[in-house]
């Protein structure tokens, strides 16, 4: 393997590929990014104004990614945040029922229509994501969808706006989600609070 600018070329392939992701609606319309994000801190506004709830799941890597932009939504953006991270829950639903229940369980018992919904899944395939939104849509709810890898994956036709990034490891595709998550929460509390910090 070639070292040589190893660096500068993982940091611009992501930068590039960020400048190039793939947005689209439930219709899968292709959305500009810009307008994409305008559209979900405009919903989230008013999800945030009828005490919505706002959802945040993933696995692995995904799963510390939900729970960090779930605590930022909450101390920084005033939204009301869920994430299924207790060890409790993820032990007893996969023992108990399967794993493939894990987020769907709690989704189905506390998600209603003035809710969101947002899942971050490197692949875009992992059953458990796939029945989570299944069961938020089914309930009304608004679904915001992160994926990467392979472009035909699951996750990306289901969603209201689905951000899909294409790189092709895990590594790349999480930093990007990262970076797109938190360019979203600045962008809202530019326009809705006092601005980022």
């Amino acid at each position: 393997m070639n070292l040589v600018n190893y660096s500068e070329n993982y940091f611009t392939d992501i930068k590039n590929r960020l400048l190039n992701l793939i947005v689209t609606d439930n219709r899968e319309n292709v959305l500009s990014i810009d307008k994409a994000l305008e559209n979900w801190i405009n919903i989230c506004e008013e999800k945030r104004k009828q005490q919505g709830v706002f959802f945040f799941c993933g696995n692995g890597a995904s799963a510390t990614m939900a729970e960090h932009m779930s605590h930022d939504c909450f101390q920084n953006a005033d939204f009301l945040t869920q994430t299924c991270s207790e060890t409790a829950h993820i032990t007893a639903i996969s023992n108990d029922i399967s794993y493939e229940d894990v987020f769907s369980y709690k989704i189905h018992k506390t998600l209603k229509e003035k809710d969101m919904l947002i899942t971050i899944s490197s692949s875009g395939n992992s059953p458990n994501i796939i029945k989570a939104i299944k069961t938020a849509k089914q309930l009304g709810a608004y679904v915001v969808t992160l994926s990467g890898k392979k472009e035909d994956n699951e996750s990306r036709k289901l969603g209201d706006i689905n951000f899909y990034v294409p790189l092709k490891t895990y590594g790349m595709v999480e930093s990007a989600h990262a970076v797109l998550l938190h360019c979203w929460l600045d962008m809202y509390l530019d326009k809705y609070k006092e601005g980022r910090h």
